[in-house]
């Protein structure tokens, strides 16, 4: 089947378009775009793939293409096509709640603020969207007391002198409307108030206020003039809360996206340099890389909502982001910027937003989900037999003067097992060989597990080692040599000494850098492997320095550890002169070490 796929598409031409793979029943399971088709679909259909990938492509029974004349063309389309099909293995941006909005129905002689899905063409005024219903609420009902509002469920002129007043109006957060103190005009004065702080405007209102209350007070109208300091107070009181009020537009939305357990994509809407909502979801792995699944999850967001901030920031480069910015400046009928901040405040705010995604997924998950999903991950980007409920990782230390030594380390469930750690001090090599190191290591290891060692009885269901392909190789060779099958990879190191991908003796490279969960639970295990060899290794140079100045008459147990603590190797004792000596030990022990070292010394 995949050399049938394969074959038709390598007669797909190299222009921009859309591909839609079907399965066996003809239902669309996935949607993308590419700059050059044939290159981007013969991609699906050979080599290796990670997890979801390879499940997809299992899947496909065929597929089809829509060529185009443009990229802008491409991402429009497949937009479209992934919102017309919903395919299974597209990112979707799913939300059965929606984002609400603020509706006032202008018409109306009290017109009231109420909570709705999605904003239609009927004569009414919106604000939003805002990140939830609750938050929505708590937004009009904050409003409302700041500008005297009701904000109970009675209706005017209906209600009016039906009842006595609420609680509200004797905590001075409403006007008591519903007893008539006040006309339709000066009602619908307090909306348009309430409109100018959703509109972010107020500061011009607070400066109409000001003036009003001057000239209040100038006329000797006390009473109105300290009505309207009490609602410049609320008022400002409210300004100061930007983390209650969202506007209609922000000014920048930053994304933010990330990988764990699960996935988060989170947007933080700022105005004014302050934050003003955020909102967030968390998805099951996208398929696509980071950079395409940023840009699918941006396109779903904003053109679900229908609005649309003057910059969007994004957390990495998107290869489409160009067309990004032309689709959303389309529809929005202005400018929308859509850029990419590498340093500066811009870039603190992606920064930000990729904390927020991080942090979301740790308050979704326990640590034991965490390590699990970590673990499952592993099983399916290496195809691993079993899960790896036990993990073994070696490592050789050599610091040239004392021999070469190797380490064992356990991981059990994701978690270090100190118990199980084992270390190997190399046996009949004189010179520095690090795969030799590494096949003596691993033959005594699980030679002791044939022999029934107890010490030795359980085998990993995952081997790693630290190095590349050929120290991969050498374990492989020495368990093929025992008639043990243990899976082997060895860890493939960056230019900052992590590990950035996991390879196996054939030499198949698995990146783990995109995964952020995965990379720092490879990267936790290489980091103790490499601290427990290298203590093993520094214990037996002690060990070898102890005994030289052991030979010297005076020096204990205590003095010994003095000097080895404070001058760490034997060379730099011996180059010591005896008041750097003395500064340590008594000035026997000093004038002894120092005459051991230096008796052949001829005098100047």
């Amino acid at each position: 089947m995949l050399d049938t796929l394969l074959e038709k598409a390598n007669n797909l031409p190299m222009k921009p378009g859309v591909y839609i793979m079907l399965d066996s029943s003809g239902e669309v399971i996935y949607v993308g775009k590419a700059k050059k088709l044939k290159n981007r679909v013969t991609s699906y259909f050979r080599g290796s793939h990670l997890p979801k990938v390879a499940a997809m492509v299992e899947k496909v029974a065929d597929f089809n293409v829509i060529v185009v004349d443009s990229e802008f063309e491409s991402l429009v389309l497949e937009n479209s096509l992934i919102k017309q099909h919903q395919p299974h293995y597209n990112i979707l941006l799913k939300d059965d709640k929606g984002y609400p909005f603020i509706k006032l129905d202008v018409g109306s002689q009290y017109p009231r603020f109420d909570i709705v899905n999605k904003p239609t063409k009927d004569g009414s005024k919106y604000f939003g969207p805002y990140g939830g219903r609750s938050m929505t609420r708590q937004i009009i009902d904050v409003i409302s007391k700041a500008v005297g509002l009701p904000t109970c469920g009675k209706r005017f002129p209906r209600d009016i002198g039906k009842d006595r007043p609420c609680l509200n109006h004797h905590m001075g957060n409403c006007r008591a409307w519903c007893q008539g103190n006040g006309t339709a005009g000066e009602y619908r004065a307090a909306v348009n108030e309430a409109c100018l702080i959703l509109e972010g405007k107020t500061k011009e209102l607070l400066d109409d206020l000001n003036d009003r209350m001057t000239e209040a007070a100038d006329d000797l109208r006390f009473e109105q003039a300290a009505e309207l300091r009490d609602r410049i107070r609320a008022i400002d009181s409210l300004a100061n809360k930007q983390k209650v009020i969202a506007t209609a537009f922000a000014d920048t939305d930053a994304i933010g996206f990330k990988r764990g357990a699960k996935c988060c994509f989170v947007v933080l809407h700022f105005n004014d340099g302050s934050l003003t909502a955020k909102d967030f979801k968390l998805l099951p792995e996208p398929l696509e890389a980071d950079g395409e699944a940023v840009s699918a999850l941006v396109r779903q967001y904003y053109t679900g909502k229908g609005n649309y901030p003057k910059t969007v920031l994004l957390p990495c480069e998107c290869e489409d982001r160009e067309e990004l910015q032309q689709l959303f400046t389309t529809l929005a009928g202005r400018k929308v910027s859509v850029e990419v901040p590498q340093r500066g405040e811009r870039a603190k705010l992606c920064e930000r937003a990729n904390l927020n995604a991080a942090e979301e997924i740790l308050r979704s998950t326990t640590a034991e989900q965490r390590r699990a999903g970590t673990l499952l991950w592993l099983q399916k980007a290496l195809n691993l037999p079993e899960y790896p409920e036990r993990i073994e990782a070696f490592d050789v230390s050599n610091l040239g003067d004392t021999g070469i030594v190797a380490a064992m380390t356990v991981h059990k469930d994701g978690k270090p097992l100190k118990r199980d750690y084992r270390k190997f001090r190399m046996k009949d090599m004189d010179i520095r060989d690090d795969y030799s190191s590494m096949r003596q290591a691993i033959e005594r290891r699980f030679a002791r597990y044939k022999n029934g060692d107890e010490k030795f009885d359980k085998l990993p269901q995952l081997l790693l080692i630290d190095g590349g392909i050929t120290h991969s190789q050498a374990a492989k060779y020495v368990l093929d040599e025992l008639g043990l099958t243990v899976p082997v990879f060895g860890m493939v190191k960056d230019d900052r000494h992590r590990t950035r991908a996991l390879v196996t003796p054939e030499g198949n490279e698995i990146s783990i850098s995109t995964n952020q969960a995965v990379f720092s639970f490879i990267g936790n295990i290489q980091e103790e492997t490499h601290r427990f060899a290298i203590e093993y290794q520094r214990s037996l140079r002690n060990e070898s320095f102890g005994s030289q100045l052991s030979e010297i008459r005076g020096v204990g147990e205590k003095r010994k550890n003095e000097l080895l603590r404070t001058f760490k190797t034997i060379k730099a004792i011996k180059a010591a002169s005896y008041d750097e000596l003395r500064a340590v030990v008594p000035k026997n022990t000093a004038l002894a070490v120092y005459e051991h070292y230096h008796s052949g010394d001829e005098e100047t």
